[in-house]
C-alpha cells in the first residue's frame, strides 16, 4: 500500500509538470495557438456577418492577411501588423514588413539580475548554473524570426507606397530578406473571396468631402464642402448639409452666329453632392472555392443644382453629332471602407460638366433648382449573374421662364462618374440632369406659368442616366464576362412651366418628380 502511494504520488507530481510546462508554452508571446483558437468559432455553420464603415482617419494605414489555410476554410482574414513598404505593379514584387516587436529584455541585464536576485532562486551566483542562464536568455531575442508571410497568404492593404490604389494581392513566391529590411515577395492579383470567406457584409458609406481632391478645369470655378466638426459656407453665404460638396461654376458658352450682344450666352449654377459607396457581399458556400452568392458594388447620394441658362447658345456639335460638352472640374478620391478588419480600397472618379444642345434661333433666360437622390452599380446573384442598377428621383421647381423666337435647347449639368476596387474600374454612369425648352413662337412667362405670349412654349426638367458595368467587377471573385453590360437607359422628363398664346395663362404645372 505504501508502494502504491509512493507511486500515485510521482504520478501526480509528472502529471503537475507536463500541465506546468504546456500552460508555459501557450502563454509564451511567440507562439500562436490564442490566434488559432480565435479562428475556430469562425468556422461554424452561421456566417460572419461584417459591418461596413469608414476606415478611421489618420494614423497608419490598415493591413488584414488571410493565410492559405485560412482562405480556403472560408474564413475571414485577420487583421495584422503587417505593413506593405513598397509595391511595384508591373513586376508584382512588393516588400513586407512586421510592426518591431521590443524584446522584454535586451542584452544580459535584466536576465542576469532577475535570476540571482530571486529570493526564491536556490542557485548561487557562482554556480554553474546561474552563470549559464544570462547567456541562454541574452540569445533567445536573437533567434532568426519567420518569415512575415508564406506563399498562399492574401494581403488586404490600404493605399501603401507603390500601391496609391491599395493592394488586394497573393503571395506566390517568398524571394527573401529585402536590402532595407523586411521581406520581398512576388505576388498576383486575389479577389475578395479570398479575404472575405465565407462572411455577409452591407453597408452604405458617406464620403467624407474634404478628402476629395478638386481639379478645376475652367475659370470661375469655386468649391466648398461640409463635415462634421468643419463646417464650411459656400458661395453666397449658403449653409451646406453636413457632408456635402459643392461646386460652383459661372462660365460663358459660345453664342449663336448673328445673335445681338445682349443675346450673350451663359451658363451659371453650382451642383452639390453627398455622395455614398454602396458595398455589400454574401460568401455563402465560398469555402468550397465556388463564387459568392450575392454582390453588390454601386454609387449613391443626395444631389442638388441650382442652374440658369440664359442668351442664344450656338448650336455648335461635336464631329459624333452629339452635342458639345465642356467639364468644369474634375474630382477624384480613394476612401476607405472597411468590411469587419478588412480594408476595401474605393477609387471614385467624378467629372462635372455642363452640355448645351441648341439650335442657334431660340433665345431663353431660364433657372432651375433641382433635388433629388440616385443609385447606379451592378448586383450578382446566381441565378442572374450580374445585372445592372439604375435609379433616381429627381424634384424640379422653374425660379423664372422667359423664352423669345421659335427653337429649341436642351442644357444640361450633370456628372460622369466611375467606381472601382483597389485600380480597377467596376461601374461608369453618366448622371444628367437637364432643362429643355421648346418654342414655337415669341413667348414669355413665369415660374407660376403666368405671362403674355404671341405663340406657346414648354419648359421641362429631366435626367438622362446611363453608364455600363466593367469586367473588373471579377474582382469579387464571381464569374468572368467578357463585355460590358450597359446599365440601361434611364430618361424621365416633367413639365415644369409653360405658355400660351392668350395675354394671360392660367398657372402652369411647375414641378415634376420622377423615380425609376
Amino acid at each position: 500500500m505504501h508502494k502504491l502511494t509512493r507511486h500515485a504520488l510521482l504520478a501526480s507530481v509528472t502529471v503537475a509538470a507536463l500541465l506546468t510546462t504546456g500552460c508555459s508554452a501557450s502563454s509564451s508571446p511567440e507562439a500562436d495557438v490564442a490566434a488559432a483558437a480565435a479562428e475556430t468559432p469562425a468556422a461554424t455553420s452561421t456566417p460572419d456577418q461584417l459591418a461596413v464603415v469608414q476606415a478611421p482617419l489618420g494614423g497608419a494605414a490598415p493591413t488584414a492577411v488571410a493565410t492559405q489555410d485560412a482562405a480556403k476554410a472560408g474564413r475571414v482574414a485577420r487583421k495584422s501588423s503587417l505593413k506593405v513598404a513598397s509595391y511595384e505593379r508591373k513586376s508584382g514584387r512588393a516588400v513586407i514588413t512586421a510592426k518591431s516587436v521590443t524584446p522584454p529584455a535586451k542584452g544580459t541585464a535584466t536576465p542576469t539580475s532577475a535570476s540571482p536576485s530571486s529570493p526564491s532562486s536556490p542557485s548561487s551566483p557562482s554556480s554553474p548554473s546561474s552563470t549559464a542562464s544570462p547567456s541562454t536568455s541574452a540569445s533567445a531575442p536573437t533567434a532568426a524570426p519567420a518569415a512575415a508571410v508564406a506563399v498562399g497568404d492574401v494581403i488586404a492593404s490600404a493605399p501603401a507606397p507603390g500601391a496609391p490604389d491599395g493592394l488586394l494581392a497573393e503571395v506566390t513566391e517568398v524571394v527573401g530578406d529585402a536590402a532595407g529590411g523586411g521581406t520581398e515577395v512576388v505576388t498576383k492579383d486575389a479577389e475578395l473571396s479570398s479575404v472575405l470567406g465565407e462572411s455577409k457584409a452591407e453597408g452604405d458609406v458617406p464620403v467624407d468631402p474634404s478628402a476629395i481632391d478638386v481639379d478645376p478645369l475652367i475659370e470661375g470655378v469655386k468649391v466648398s464642402w461640409a463635415k462634421t466638426g468643419d463646417l464650411t459656407f459656400g458661395p453666397e453665404g449658403a449653409r451646406l448639409p453636413l457632408g456635402s460638396l459643392r461646386i460652383d461654376v459661372g462660365a460663358a458658352i459660345a453664342t449663336a452666329e448673328g445673335a445681338p450682344a445682349s443675346a450673350a450666352a451663359s451658363v451659371h449654377g453650382f451642383v452639390q453632392l453627398a455622395p455614398e459607396v454602396a458595398f455589400s457581399y454574401d460568401g455563402s458556400g465560398s469555402g468550397t472555392g465556388s463564387a459568392p452568392g450575392g454582390a453588390f458594388l454601386g454609387l449613391t447620394g443626395d444631389w442638388a443644382s441650382k442652374w440658369s441658362l440664359k442668351g442664344r447658345a450656338a448650336g455648335t456639335t461635336t464631329t459624333n453629332g452629339k452635342p458639345l460638352r465642356v467639364p468644369f472640374a474634375k474630382l477624384h478620391a480613394d476612401p476607405v471602407i472597411q468590411a469587419g478588419p478588412i480594408p476595401i480600397v474605393v477609387n471614385l472618379d467624378l467629372v462635372c460638366y455642363f452640355q448645351v444642345a441648341a439650335d442657334g434661333k431660340v433665345t431663353v433666360d431660364v433657372e432651375q433648382d433641382l433635388k433629388g437622390d440616385f443609385r447606379v452599380g451592378g448586383t450578382f446573384s446566381w441565378s442572374k449573374g450580374w445585372t445592372p442598377v439604375s435609379e433616381s428621383a429627381m424634384t424640379g421647381t422653374p425660379l423664372d421662364v422667359d423664352v423669345a423666337a421659335t427653337g429649341d435647347v436642351k442644357a444640361s449639368l450633370g456628372a460622369e462618374a466611375s467606381i472601382g476596387l483597389y485600380g480597377t474600374v467596376g461601374v461608369s454612369a453618366d448622371l444628367a440632369p437637364y432643362l429643355r425648352v421648346a418654342a414655337d413662337a415669341s413667348a414669355g412667362g413665369s415660374s407660376d406659368g403666368t405671362g403674355s405670349a404671341s405663340g406657346s412654349w414648354a419648359l421641362y426638367g429631366g435626367v438622362d442616366l446611363s453608364g455600363a458595368l466593367q469586367l473588373q467587377l471579377t474582382i469579387f471573385g464571381t464569374p468572368i464576362f467578357q463585355q460590358r453590360i450597359p446599365l440601361g437607359e434611364l430618361h424621365k422628363e416633367w413639365p415644369l412651366a409653360k405658355g400660351k398664346a392668350s395675354a394671360t395663362t392660367p398657372p402652369a404645372t411647375a414641378t415634376g418628380k420622377t423615380a425609376a
